[in-house]
């Protein structure tokens, strides 16, 4: 069997800049030479090192690795480095013996059609994908024949925002094996001078603490890691590494002046951070979503938060707190003011705050825009303070107003650029891309919680970083007859501990003076005074020209604005979304930055079926995955007919948001959505190709499906197919509905059978019984059951997945269609990884591939060819039916239709699904 070498370099930078480095063993691992600790099966690392430049906050980062074959046989080595999500990749290459095969960057379309076709036959591999909270994932392998040298190294580029008074480089130590030359170096130049230079590393012992190396000498700060060999070992005879944790840098400038204007080359940077200025009041509404989808840890993670929130509010604050579910709830009528009685009252509110009902989502943030307009209105609120809106869902809006076009109108209609709207989207069920627009329309921003057991402090640290205000409207005036291309350089707010930062160029290279005009309101008077610099100051400052790489001002210009024009991107439409994107694009293609509109193909060698590759830039929709996983899916299917409205407990109400239409994987396993409802006709969503594979189950009525088989948590789920009440003779396939559904849990001899009449519970011997007329909660050993009445049963087995069965009741005169069931499926992570049935074998990655898309034989359904699972398929063009957003009518989402039963898609054939009976 071929040998293989994984050579992985990870560099996670939660906050500003960041590294994991970390280099696994060879896939099939041969036990270690004991003469040289450095060849493992043949291969030594001879060195790995991350070099970073950093002048005037903007980063410059190499990364390079250098393997050496000393096996007999050619080897697969394997270069993985996570950067961060706001950096971009500038450059690659890998050279092999001598000779460089580099990376090229092109527009993302150009790069797809040239490969595409190699793609489908396997020939290329996708190089970025997203791979942690901050992080994105970049990976090539290359094969190399024996006594062949390998030097990778990879290049990107990131400006280091700061907050909470420093920026921080966090360096993930991992290297998982000895390494001869293995170095973290890291220069820093600032002309304003450094302060506050720090590095520390959780694994730093006594051994190793002599290994960090800190120099710093008014503008310039340098920091190196490099442990010799036998500082590397856990101990004196061992061959393991005993580095593994966290290194952290972190500085600040001196701010002798509220501001530090740059002039090289015709462009010029401002950096804006006044210091010692009195804080503002703050109003502050809180919209918090309480639907059954945030029941469990979520909503106790929720208050956790808030009642910390609560112990920072200043006492000359206001706040109230708006509740959504099906209907909208407030603390107050009003802002109330933060006195100590106030707090402890809203400390008791919050502690009382529980879920119920669905996502009134436009109904909660309408109130509080109101409430906010009403206080500055009526002077509750003092006329100098901040005022923020923050909302937090978890969901998607199905109740009351849901077009997200709508809402958006709306609250940007209401808000009118007086303050800015901060949305937070706990979880995967949100739609991030909605909230993401509607914050930037308002002068905010979205972020996403992540459903872990720190998701109390990431909501707390997010309220940190606005909770300071110190200006608002702040506007920094450049002239216009001598300056063009500027960034952004209006700011509702600006934030203690924050920085605000512009760059444009000068319409004439060789002007070398700039004023600037500072405006902002504080907290007792108007801020007001101008700057002024020329390029020979800048010069002078800019003398240890060792620490310059490059033109980095006229970089720092084109990283801004890129960044900046795919922010207004995401609101844009049309015409302006057009010239947005071409914009950007220019800028990404001169600049060679690796960006949403840009890919780089990387070139190898021909043999050893060496395979290309494209890096992509994620976008947020992707985000997160496993670091072994490539593709994500999640699968839903929409409902035949619309459900009932209303209230619903818990978990209920997930089920009546159905599923998001984007769901993810992570480190720790989010929960999934998944379902089957109506005649089986099934969705599978794929994130990556932003697009979607539907199939159809044909069966007759009386066959068993099984859907859900998983051998580690003994959980077995099958449904028994019904339909309609007579045949239709015109119909060539007649409509078939899940009429029974049988859930098992073998370990706990626990079995659930449903059908439209009845939910019956037995427990080894025992049999316990319901109707849809009961609301009932039955709790034993391995069970809870709740039954909503009329609407859907709620399903947990030990501590095991979750599942809603949810029932359509139609007309009972109806002279076809009878009544049906449907399934969804909640935390489907709590599953193993060998689940597998109809549904669960989606719980795993996939992939597709489009070609030859070409007329069909209906002119508004296209065909085209379909490569998935090595297979080639011919698919159709169309859509089905999605209820999760308009429950009443429905949204058709566009697919490719695989025909015959999803043949080629699922794994063998239907009848392979085709069970006995329900247990």
């Amino acid at each position: 069997m071929e040998n293989h070498l994984l050579l992985c370099i990870l560099l996670l930078i939660p906050a500003f800049a960041s590294s994991d480095f970390f280099v696994t063993r060879i896939r099939n691992i041969k036990k270690r030479n004991a003469d040289n600790d450095l060849v493992v099966d043949g291969i030594e690392i001879c060195s790995m090192k991350i070099d970073s430049k950093i002048t005037s906050r903007f980063a410059h980062n190499v990364i390079t690795s250098q393997a050496v074959n000393r096996g007999n046989v050619h080897k697969e080595v394997f270069f993985d480095v996570d950067l961060p999500k706001t950096a971009f990749i500038t450059n690659f290459s890998m050279t092999i013996d001598g000779v460089t095969y580099p990376g090229t960057i092109k527009e993302k379309e150009a790069a797809k059609k040239q490969y595409e076709k190699a793609v489908s036959r396997g020939e290329t591999a996708g190089l970025v994908k997203a791979s942690g909270r901050k992080t994105e994932k970049f990976t090539v392998s290359v094969n190399i024949e024996a006594a062949s040298k390998v030097t990778f190294e990879l290049t990107y580029e990131e400006l280091l925002k700061r907050q909470f008074g420093r920026y921080e480089m966090f360096i993930k130590v991992k290297p998982k094996q000895l390494v001869k030359d293995f170095e973290i170096e890291v220069n820093i130049f600032e002309p304003q001078g450094i302060t506050e230079l720090e590095a520390e590393g959780t694994f730093i012992t006594n051994e190793l603490q002599n290994t960090i190396k800190k120099t710093l000498a008014e503008k310039k700060g340098h920091i190196s890691f490099k442990p010799t060999l036998d500082q590397q070992r856990t101990c004196a005879n061992c061959s393991q590494s005993a580095l593994d944790g966290d290194f952290t840098v972190r500085y600040d400038v001196k701010r002798t002046t509220p501001d530090n204007l740059q002039i090289v080359n015709g462009y010029f940077v401002h950096f804006f951070a006044p210091t010692n200025l009195p804080k503002l009041s703050k109003n502050v509404i809180f919209v918090i979503d309480i639907s059954g989808s945030m029941s469990g840890r979520e909503i106790e993670q929720t208050r956790e938060a808030l009642l910390k929130i609560l112990d920072d509010i200043k006492e000359d604050d206001f706040f109230n707190f708006v509740l959504f579910g099906s209907e909208v709830h407030t603390w107050k009528e009003k802002l109330i003011k933060a006195t100590p009685e106030n707090l402890d009252e809203a400390r008791k509110f919050v502690r009382g705050i529980d879920t119920r009902g669905m996502t009134n989502l436009h109904g909660g943030i309408m109130r509080g825009i109101d409430m906010l307009n009403a206080a500055h209105e009526a002077n509750l609120v003092p006329k100098r303070s901040a005022s923020i809106v923050i909302m937090l869902t978890d969901g998607q809006p199905n109740v009351g107003i849901s077009n997200t076009q709508e809402i958006q109108a709306h609250v940007k209609k209401a808000i009118e650029g007086k303050y800015p709207l901060y949305n937070l989207g706990f979880g995967y069920g949100v739609d991030y891309n909605f909230l993401e627009k509607m914050a930037l329309e308002n002068k905010g921003l979205a972020r996403r919680i992540y459903p872990d057991s720190d998701a109390a402090l990431q909501l707390q640290g997010f309220y940190e970083e606005v909770s300071n205000p110190m200006l608002t409207d702040v506007q920094l005036n450049y002239p216009e007859n001598e300056i063009s291309d500027l960034t952004r350089n209006s700011f509702k707010h600006f934030y203690d501990g924050s920085e605000i930062v512009v760059a444009g160029r000068f319409i004439d290279n060789n002007q070398n003076h700039l004023t600037v005009d500072v405006r902002g309101e504080g907290a007792n008077d108007a801020l007001s005074y101008t700057t002024q610099q020329d390029a020979e100051e800048t010069a002078k400052a800019f003398q240890e020209q060792e620490y310059i790489f490059g033109e980095y001002i006229e970089r720092l210009w084109a990283y801004l604005t890129i960044e900046q024009l795919l922010e207004k991107r995401i609101a844009a439409t049309g015409e302006e979304k057009e010239n947005l994107t071409a914009e950007a694009l220019d800028l990404s293609l001169k600049y060679k930055f690796v960006t949403p509109l840009t890919s780089m193909v990387v070139t190898k060698p021909e043999d050893y079926d060496n395979k290309d590759g494209i890096a992509d830039k994620p976008i947020e929709v992707q985000l997160l995955c496993l670091a072994s996983v490539k593709y994500k899916v999640s699968l839903f299917l929409p409902f035949a007919s619309p459900l009932p409205m209303g209230t619903a407990e818990a978990q209920a109400a997930t089920a009546t948001r159905l599923v998001p239409q984007v769901s993810y994987l992570y480190r720790s396993q989010p929960t999934w959505h998944t379902s089957v409802d109506g005649d089986p006709h099934f969705i599978i969503s794929v994130p990556e190709k932003e697009d979607a594979i539907c199939f159809n189950i044909n069966e007759n009525p009386g066959a068993v499906l099984n859907l859900i088989t998983d051998p580690v948590t003994g959980i077995t789920v099958n449904g028994e197919l019904i339909g309609d009440k007579r045949a239709n003779s015109d119909a060539k396939t007649q409509n078939t509905y899940f009429g029974k559904l049988g859930v098992a849990n073998k370990y706990l001899d626990l079995k659930l059978m449903v059908t439209p009449e009845k939910i019956t519970v037995q427990n080894g011997d025992e049999k316990t019984g319901f109707t849809w007329l009961d609301s009932a909660t039955l709790r034993q050993e391995g069970l809870t059951l709740i039954i909503n009445r009329k609407r859907n049963v709620v399903l947990t087995m030990g501590s095991s997945a979750s599942f809603v069965i949810v029932l359509h009741q139609v007309w009972k005169k109806h002279p076809l269609h009878q009544d049906f069931l449907g399934l969804y499926t909640l935390e489907s992570d709590k599953l193993s990884e060998q689940t597998h049935g109809l549904l669960g074998q989606f719980f795993h990655p996939i992939d597709f591939t489009i070609l030859e898309i070409h007329p069909g034989s209906d002119p508004k359904k296209p065909d085209a060819t379909m490569i998935v699972k090595n297979n080639e398929l011919t698919v159709t063009r169309g859509w089905q039916r999605d209820y999760r957003i308009d429950p009443k009518h429905g949204v058709d989402i566009p697919c490719w239709f695989v025909h015959n039963n999803g043949a080629g898609l699922i794994d063998g054939v239907h009848t392979d699904y085709i069970v006995s009976s329900l247990f």
